[in-house]
């Protein structure tokens, strides 16, 4: 039977890769629930999100928001269900937005959306069972590059008068933060002089929150040395951070992980871990 399943979601990672995503995220979902909230944290854009409450959520629960990855093109916060599914299932409120793609915006008008929905968040955490003083931002893939980029360079989140010292931590799945801009990248960052900004690497000066990175070393879609000189830039500057690396680690993995936790079983324990909340096998992480 497990192998079966394991052959079910290897087909289901295929049809990921050749573009017949509903089909994907049918798949992934299929187990997942609808969330508890949604609401619209742009009106002027048409931007919204969903929020997922854990039952008998705490009043001090952690918050994670969570942005999809997409190569900055693609994706929508129903098909992330299985993310904020299984983070409520944990005792986390997990939210997950929505935020502009390419063409309808590229970069850094998507960092002003994200920056937008963490400033909803804060406001409207505690609304939902959530702690705003226990907000952590997450992403896969480009929503870690989104999430890193929150998590380092102050502007965007000046902007919405915020700090990153206001982020309880930064989880980065998967994600590029020093990154080749060609192709079709081209014209979703823009003019090359500002390429540099779009890097979190560049901008690591020791006021970041902690992060947790976790990223395969067999991924063949965003190298793992990206999050490896992360690591590296954070710790040289006095700031708390865990690199957690899969061995043989494909690039969907860690995303894998919520709706399978068997395929990363170190995924979803050390996010838990991060958050302050027990591991899924109910060990509590103040006891460690």
């Amino acid at each position: 039977m497990r192998h079966s399943f394991r052959a079910c979601l290897a087909a289901a990672f295929a049809l990921l890769v050749s573009g017949c995503q509903s089909t994907f995220f049918g798949f992934v979902n299929r187990d997942s629930t609808q969330p508890d909230a949604t609401a619209v944290y742009d009106s002027a854009r048409g931007l919204a999100l969903d929020i997922y409450r854990p039952q008998n959520a705490a009043p001090d629960a952690p918050v994670v928001l969570f942005f999809y990855g997409g190569s900055w093109q693609y994706g929508t916060r129903a098909q992330y269900r299985f993310v904020g599914s299984r983070l409520a299932q944990q005792g986390v409120v997990a939210v997950v937005a929505d935020y502009r793609t390419w063409p309808a915006a590229g970069f850094p008008a998507f960092m002003g959306d994200a920056a937008r929905a963490v400033r909803w968040t804060h406001d409207h955490a505690a609304e939902h069972g959530g702690d705003p003083k226990r907000l952590f931002v997450a992403g896969h893939s480009a929503g870690a590059q989104i999430a890193g980029l929150l998590g380092t360079d102050a502007r965007h989140l000046a902007a919405v008068d915020l700090r990153p010292t206001d982020l309880a931590g930064v989880i980065g799945l998967s994600g590029p933060y020093d990154f080749n801009i060609s192709g079709k990248l081209e014209e979703i960052f823009g003019p090359r002089s500002q390429w540099p900004e779009a890097m979190a690497l560049r901008f690591v000066d020791g006021d970041e929150p902690p992060f947790l990175l976790i990223h395969g070393d067999g991924d063949r879609t965003v190298d793992v040395g990206n999050s490896r000189k992360l690591d590296f830039a954070l710790r040289r500057k006095g700031v708390a951070s865990t690199l957690d690396v899969i061995p043989g680690g494909n690039h969907f993995v860690t995303a894998a992980a919520f709706y399978d936790p068997a395929r990363a079983p170190t995924v979803l324990p050390a996010i838990l871990r991060f958050v302050g909340m027990p591991d899924p096998d109910g060990t509590d992480p103040r006891t460690k």
